[in-house]
């Protein structure tokens, strides 16, 4: 039987329903375990805490089931997605990354993987791209953060692997209600679950899945050798924030929605982009590749100043860095190392009242005129 979202996060990961037992076991906090006293850790699934533990592999089954694939989780998104690039690049391998993706991992490369002797090309996300011979990995971020672009993972998976490259999407934006990566043929999906699909703004994490056995294990290793795990609790509180998923991304994708129709009405808003628009450049790639559209949008109000006077009258939206949680938060790229113009600014709405949310938007924006 196949079941709707919301039945999916409800439900994944749990264990059978055994009586007098709770729906999701609490967090099992341990560094060692006890070992049978002969086979040592043969007889059993847990050893030791950094690379042993029932509540995150519970986790790891629940995100798994929604992306499609085997899970391994990080710390943090970062954590996760740099396990991805140092468990498949050697020195000499070339990597593409999207130039207008996060710009911790263009730092992170820069800083990192060239010193380590891999070559490193860039590509915007909506293109164009450049031929894929002698990569050996392609990074892929859709819809990308902050500027929203879309591409067509399915149709450049296809060009990646014919010329012998692997493909990661970052799925970060979308979260796996929103699209799957592995479905639409990628090797890899990484993403930072600080975000969306945790959703609370309480807690950092991150995840990689693949239904490839080798990647699988080579990210296990990398993360068994580095001790990027997240904490017991984190992966409980993690895996209890997962049930209200879909229902959060329904609140947050309509008040994108009605946010980003009364920005584009106004003549003071510069660039509003929210790949549901219809004459979004993005709404086509997204209408046929994405479940549904994130409650991410951006726009330009010019200037740092105005950015600081709108964020200063709103009464709803809070400045804060990070998107994806329950309240709405709203922040100027440029100040975090975006190559953005000096007034863009990250919108991501929260689960408040649209009517609300809409109304304050505009308040705020009439106090601080262009």
């Amino acid at each position: 039987m196949t079941f709707g979202d919301g039945t999916r996060c409800v439900h994944a990961g749990l264990p059978e329903p055994v009586p007098g037992q709770p729906f999701l076991p609490g967090p099992v906090f341990a560094a060692p375990y006890h070992l049978d006293p002969v086979t040592g850790p043969a007889s059993a699934p847990d050893g030791y805490g950094r690379p042993d533990n029932p509540t995150r592999r519970a986790l790891e089954a629940a995100i798994g089931e929604l992306e499609g694939g085997d899970c391994r989780a990080f710390a943090t998104g970062q954590a996760a997605i740099t396990a991805v690039l140092m468990s498949v690049l050697r020195p000499g391998d070339t990597v593409l990354l999207p130039s207008d993706g996060y710009y911790t991992v263009r730092s992170f490369a820069a800083s990192t993987l060239e010193q380590l002797g891999v070559r490193v090309g860039y590509a915007p996300t909506a293109g164009p791209y450049p031929s894929f011979d002698g990569v050996r990995l392609v990074l892929l971020e859709t819809p990308a953060n902050p500027g929203l672009d879309v591409c067509d993972v399915t149709a450049l998976s296809v060009a990646a692997h014919e010329a012998g490259a692997l493909v990661a999407v970052d799925n970060t934006t979308a979260t796996p209600l929103g699209q799957r990566p592995l479905d639409l043929g990628a090797d890899i999906a990484v993403a930072s679950g600080t975000k969306a699909l945790t959703g609370h703004s309480d807690m950092l994490l991150g995840y990689a899945a693949t239904r490839s056995a080798d990647l699988l294990g080579r990210i296990t290793t990398w993360r068994s050798h580095t001790g990027a795990i997240p904490g017991a609790f984190d992966a409980w509180l993690a895996h209890r924030s997962l049930a209200t998923l879909d229902l959060r991304l329904a609140r947050q994708s309509a008040n994108a929605a009605a946010v980003a129709q009364a920005l584009a009405a106004r003549s003071d808003v510069e660039r509003v982009r929210w790949p549901g628009l219809p004459d979004d450049p993005s709404y086509e790639v997204a209408a046929q590749q994405m479940r549904r559209i994130p409650g991410v949008v951006s726009f330009d109000l010019g200037s740092a100043e105005r950015v600081g006077q709108f964020l200063t009258a709103s009464k709803l939206v809070f400045a804060a860095t990070s998107f994806g949680g329950l309240h709405t938060t709203a922040d100027r790229r440029a100040q975090w190392g975006d190559d953005t113009p000096p007034g863009f600014v990250r919108l991501s709405c929260g689960i408040e009242d649209a009517a609300d949310l809409v109304a304050d938007l505009a308040a705020a924006l009439d106090t601080a005129p262009a």
